[in-house]
């Protein structure tokens, strides 16, 4: 496939690409479809669909990437697969990153400070706000001690 700029103006690859499941005419898009297509040509010149792959996700990291990218600016999932799991995932962990960085913390930040301290408390709130991460994936990730008191700390927090 053509690279954007050498190609006709009438050629319509967003729908081809589109058709695949291909969002992004990208060089990683592009090379996904290469891939697609000839894992096609295997699995039906030898009549096995096992050589067709599987999963969410079919394609490189940096196919990936730009997916979960594309997912994130759509808004909160209103589904539960394990792409937009993910997709929270990674939102979440660039929250938690931004909110270290704003308080100028490290990891072993997290370890010293108090189970319940107030700013691990308000990093909690901004996750359960704007991701869908469980409360245990938080606590965890804020190393916040057991989830029951951490959930309760948050309740009293928010009276």
């Amino acid at each position: 496939m053509l690279v954007p700029r050498r190609r006709p103006g009438w050629l319509r690859t967003d729908r081809l690409l589109g058709e695949w499941g291909i969002p992004l005419d990208s060089s990683a898009g592009r090379k996904q479809f290469g891939l697609r297509i000839e894992a096609r040509r295997k699995a039906e010149a030898t009549g096995d669909p096992s050589l067709l792959p599987r999963g969410w996700c079919l394609g490189s990291d940096e196919f990936r990437e730009e997916l979960l990218q594309q997912m994130s600016r759509v808004g909160p999932a209103r589904y539960g697969g394990l792409e937009w799991q993910e997709c929270d995932e990674r939102k979440a962990e660039r929250i938690l990153a931004e909110e270290l960085e704003r308080r100028g913390w490290a990891g072993q930040d997290l370890e010293q400070r108090p189970k319940a301290d107030a700013q691990k408390l308000a990093i909690a709130k901004r996750l359960r706000a704007e991701t869908t991460m469980t409360l245990a994936w938080i606590v965890q990730r804020l190393q916040a001690g057991a989830p029951g008191y951490f959930a309760n700390r948050l309740r009293n927090e928010a009276r």
